[in-house]
């Protein structure tokens, strides 16, 4: 009866000696599955905010090029209508 206890003890040890590593073999590759997802995030913001940013100054640049030929045809017109008003008043 003794051995037959000593031998049951000694299983059980060993299982949970064996079931130990297992977890904390498992909980290590939990966490750098973890850490590896939170960088493969990280990296992801990090593009998306650095493609919105060149679309805003794409834009930005975009507009400043319409304001300009809008503002140089404003002016063209401008002195178009002056040179129509000296010609017609005779100045």
């Amino acid at each position: 009866m003794i051995r037959k206890f000593a031998l049951l003890a000694t299983t059980a040890a060993l299982m949970v000696a064996c079931g130990g590593a297992q977890e904390e073999n498992m909980e290590a590759k939990a966490k750098a599955a973890a850490d590896s997802a939170a960088k493969a995030m990280e990296k992801v913001a990090a593009d998306m905010k650095a493609a919105t940013t060149a679309a805003a100054d794409s834009a930005a640049n975009a507009a400043g090029a319409m304001g300009d030929s809008a503002m140089k045809a404003v002016g063209g017109a401008v002195d178009a209508t002056k040179d129509a008003v000296k010609e017609a008043v005779g100045h």
